[in-house]
């Protein structure tokens, strides 16, 4: 098992990704539209795929996806949703590591991974298997924190865990990407609202699908701690409610 895998091993949390709000279907619409989509032959790698919630969404959109994702829970749980597609082939490898040939793909998706690999080793590795001309596409889900019911959510885990933070995945990753400017051109910005209705069980195994820091949910420790998160949720947040989250979307071409 790799230091990413073993850093990242999201085999307790797997099977709470269904609860996670999928993407804005419009900014994957425009992502696919500028990326050039449509052209035969065009083929995806989807990496850090997980359970499947972006290659679904790509293969809906008639694309050929290889999904990329080290866990092998994970990708049990994707190769099960996706079985009725011939357009699906799943690899076992990581971000920086992806076992795909050079210059075999046309995009490269990072649908809430690229925040847990190294990022620059990510590009150099993307740029790699890329085509000429080919883009790489980083995103992620935010929750909407002026969003009341967000808000009381977040509340309650500062409470819990002062130095809460939220990492990479809430970064603008534009400097980043203009660091690379000798590999990469064209920063294309995505960002599209949208609302959830959500019941309170489905909201908190939402949660149970983080992998962080500070509820490591292998331990004693990590599971009191989320239990008091979830006891408090329950105990403030409404039965049903509507979430507002943000799909973000950085693109980039190939040099």
């Amino acid at each position: 098992m790799s230091l990413v895998e073993r850093h990242w091993d999201y085999s307790l949390h797997a099977k709470y990704y269904e609860f996670r709000p999928n993407y804005h279907g419009r900014a994957i619409d425009l992502l696919v539209q500028h990326v050039g989509g449509g052209r035969p032959g065009f083929e995806v790698a989807d990496v850090g795929a997980g359970t499947g919630n972006l290659t679904i969404m790509l293969l809906e959109r008639g694309l050929r996806v290889r999904a990329v994702e080290p866990n092998d829970d994970m990708r049990a749980i994707g190769i099960e949703r996706t079985a009725a597609s011939r357009a699906v082939s799943w690899v076992r490898a990581t971000g920086t590591e992806t076992t795909l040939p050079a210059g075999s793909v046309d995009w490269v998706a990072f649908g809430s991974s690229f925040n847990v690999v190294d990022r620059s080793s990510a590009l150099a590795e993307s740029h790699r298997i890329l085509k000429p001309g080919g883009y790489v596409t980083c995103m992620w889900n935010h929750r909407d924190l002026a969003d009341p019911v967000q808000n009381e959510a977040e509340n309650i885990i500062v409470q819990l865990v002062p130095g809460y933070d939220r990492g990479v995945r809430r970064q603008d990753q534009r400097e980043l990407l203009e660091s690379h400017s000798d590999r990469w051109k064209e920063i294309l910005y995505v960002e599209a609202d949208f609302d959830v209705p959500r019941t309170l069980e489905q909201y908190v195994n939402a949660w149970r699908s983080v992998k962080n820091k500070y509820w490591d949910l292998s331990t004693s420790d990590g599971q009191a701690l989320f239990a008091e998160i979830v006891r408090r949720m329950e105990a403030k947040l409404p039965k049903t409610f509507t979430s507002r989250y943000t799909t973000r979307a950085w693109t980039v071409q190939k040099v």
